[in-house]
């Protein structure tokens, strides 16, 4: 592997240069004794808790008043992604300012596709949006893909790097990344879309070409988790945002086996596949060497219980919305999803926490999950 951190391995005092294969058992053994806050990762493996851990997708961002003092003062997005100092501060502040029990890495779904060769921009107001897109055959042909394209992305190990070192061992640390098909929409697409109609339309139309892109975005993700996972992630999950424009049959043959490629590429630590709007299929994601699955926030926890069983691991949901209602209602709307679930869950939202959601309802909710005994 060409990239590479450091790390004080606790068997001695030297300063080992490490990798995914040669060091990785001795940086377990680090992550293991360091940990002060184990209670995600022994939910995530399946084990016994106390409580539901907790933490929220989106929580390093504009719901805290320091992100945004840190953001307004930057020439954009992705200045603050690319630069692992500041990465690394962002990534910190819900731990500081909310007591959550995991930090997930500040970076982006996108940069996997601009490492293979698609840049992006991030447009205030609008979102992300693509100059060049995928038009043809020739183009699939040129990207990088695999190991090659993964090293291009050493900002994020390192902030990863860093962001393990500056926690010392406070909470996990999670890493991710966007599933391929949702990857495939943004580069069809070049930006958000409704429909993501040019997209599907290549799964129509010329499936053997979508399946080779497909196939090249996963080979890429598989490299650069595997390389997040050396840097110090203790958890990968893996975001397929726009799985809910597929049927059933388009989910599974499109999206599913390559989630699960990825899911099966990552021994090291446990995986979460979160497939927003593939209620159709949870049995089948489940199955996809997934220790965890995410739920979005219209899935019912009891009918997903009866479904999957009382043992597997589970992640969400309140709906985002429900943290604009008052303190006593999102006490007691998070009370009742934590006793729909029981245990084997993590604690979440069935998406990620919406920009103008007011700070105090995110510490109710987090308290609430923090204060409640199975």
């Amino acid at each position: 592997m060409s990239q590479s951190a450091y790390l004080r391995c606790p068997s001695g005092n030297k300063k080992l240069k490490y990798n995914a294969v040669v060091d990785r058992n001795c940086y377990t053994r680090y992550r293991t004794i360091m940990l002060k806050n184990d209670l995600f990762l022994r939910a995530a493996k399946g084990e016994k808790t106390e409580r539901p851990p907790v933490w929220l997708m989106r929580q390093a961002g504009r719901i805290l008043p320091q992100y945004r003092a840190l953001r307004a003062s930057l020439s954009g997005f992705k200045e603050l992604v690319e630069t692992p100092e500041l990465a690394c501060e962002v990534t910190i502040q819900p731990v500081d300012e909310l007591g959550v029990d995991a930090a997930i890495i500040f970076s982006d779904i996108l940069v996997i596709p601009e490492a293979m060769g698609l840049p992006y921009e991030m447009i205030p107001g609008k979102g992300p949006f693509f100059p060049t897109t995928i038009k043809s055959a020739h183009d699939i042909e040129q990207l990088l893909s695999g190991q090659e394209a993964a090293d291009t992305l050493q900002y994020v190990y390192d902030a990863l790097r860093l962001t393990k070192q500056e926690l010392n061992g406070r909470v996990p640390l999670i890493g991710f990344a966007g599933a391929p098909f949702t990857i495939l929409c943004y580069m069809l697409e070049g930006q958000g879309s409704k429909t993501f109609s040019k997209a599907k339309k290549l799964l129509y139309q010329d499936p053997a070409l979508a399946h080779k892109l497909l196939q090249k975005i996963t080979d890429t993700t598989i490299a650069y988790l595997q390389t997040q996972v050396a840097a110090g992630a203790d958890l990968i999950q893996v975001f397929d945002s726009w799985a809910g424009v597929l049927t059933a049959d388009s989910f599974r043959t499109f999206a599913l086996p390559y989630m699960q490629q990825i899911a099966a590429s990552i021994e090291q630590v446990p995986v979460t596949l979160f497939a927003k709007g593939a209620w159709h299929s949870l049995p089948q994601i489940a199955a996809a060497n997934a220790n965890v699955v995410g739920l979005g926030w219209l899935q019912n926890p009891t009918e997903v219980r009866k479904l999957l069983g009382d043992k597997q691991v589970l992640q969400g949901n309140l709906d985002p919305c429900a943290l604009y209602a008052d303190a006593a209602t999102v006490r007691s709307m998070t009370t009742t999803m934590l006793d729909k679930f029981g245990p084997h869950h993590i604690a979440n939202l069935g998406h990620g926490v919406y920009p103008d959601t007011p700070l105090d309802s995110v510490k109710v909710f987090v308290d609430t999950v923090k204060q409640y005994r199975y």
